[in-house]
């Protein structure tokens, strides 16, 4: 995890909500404010329902969400449902079952409550920008458990729906099935493309293939052999 951050100078700092118990929120607001330039706490809810309350009016592009308040990861998922910001949740539990299902719910990382306050302060800026953090053994198990989820599903119309890509579109999906770590701008070097052009790719993919994210998009590949092709 010990990557360059990605953000850029230039953007504006992250506008980032906290959900978590009073005294957590207090902590986790505190250490975002240590960074003014990159990032800063608009508000503080205790509750993923007082979250989707509150989401629309705060306008966060992050949500630090705390799973080891009142809430649970289908309130997780709720919350996720009603914004578009990038949530991404912080435990103290050490099992992998805890992690994965958080990110299944919308998570678009998860980050142990062991780790030092840099490492939350970079994911951060990670998530924020588009990207996962989660390893990569949760990357496969979260693969597992989509498919098994999605077993029942015919496959001829998942089908169809690869049938929709462009070629460009496609080798844009293996390069990722190859490489579910990989950050954007890596990606768009290998590809040799801008990482807007990959963005403007992955809006048109997800579209496509009625996926919501680069987690579903990863399964999607996978379950189709497209990492095969990179």
């Amino acid at each position: 995890m010990n990557r360059p951050s990605v953000w850029d100078h230039a953007s504006a700092p992250a506008r980032v909500m906290v959900v978590a118990l009073p005294l957590s929120a207090w902590g986790l607001a505190r250490l975002i404010e240590t960074e003014p330039v990159r990032m800063h706490c608009v508000g503080m809810v205790s509750s993923a329902a007082e979250g989707v309350l509150q989401v629309r009016q705060l306008r966060p592009d992050v949500v630090v969400y705390d799973l080891d308040g009142e809430d649970d990861t289908e309130a997780l998922a709720d919350l996720h449902a009603q914004t578009e910001a990038k949530v991404l949740a912080v435990t103290s539990s050490p099992h992998t079952a805890v992690h994965d299902n958080a990110v299944l719910a919308g998570a678009r990382g998860v980050v142990a409550k062991r780790e030092g306050p840099e490492v939350l302060l970079r994911a951060i800026d990670k998530v924020r920008f588009g990207e996962i953090w989660i390893d990569r053994g949760a990357t496969g198990r979260i693969f597992q458990e989509l498919a098994r989820q999605r077993a029942g599903r015919r496959e001829d119309p998942e089908k169809t729906l690869l049938a929709q890509l462009t070629p460009r579109e496609r080798q844009t999906v293996a390069a990722l099935a190859a490489d579910a770590a990989a950050p954007g701008k890596v990606l768009a070097k290998r590809m040799h493309i801008s990482e807007n052009t990959l963005r403007n790719h992955l809006t048109s993919i997800y579209s496509k293939l009625q996926v919501a994210n680069r987690v579903e998009l990863y399964a999607f590949a996978h379950r189709h052999g497209l990492a095969a092709e990179a």
